[in-house]
């Protein structure tokens, strides 16, 4: 338990911060999970539009400091490989 007003204020902002993230870290999930379903129909053009819709909320995700640039990039990569790997 925090000792000093100052620490329970920072328990406080890091709880508030904490269900923010987790709420992000959620949505990119759900996009993600809606690109494998397109995927999973083999539809290559709704396998696009899910792409393009995750692919937003990733860097929103980068650009709110829940996830890292790199590794939203090797996510990106590899969902764009699979569409691409559809059309093959």
């Amino acid at each position: 338990m925090a000792n000093t007003t100052s620490a329970q204020k920072m328990v406080r902002k890091i709880e508030r911060r904490t269900a923010v993230n987790k709420s992000r870290r959620s949505r990119v999930r759900t996009y993600i999970r809606k690109f494998e379903e397109a995927v999973a129909t083999g539809d290559r053009g709704a396998a696009q539009e899910a792409l393009r819709t995750a692919e937003s909320e990733i860097m929103r995700a980068v650009s709110k400091g829940v996830m890292h640039k790199n590794t939203a990039s090797r996510k990106v990569s590899r969902l764009s490989k699979r569409v691409a790997a559809l059309s093959a």
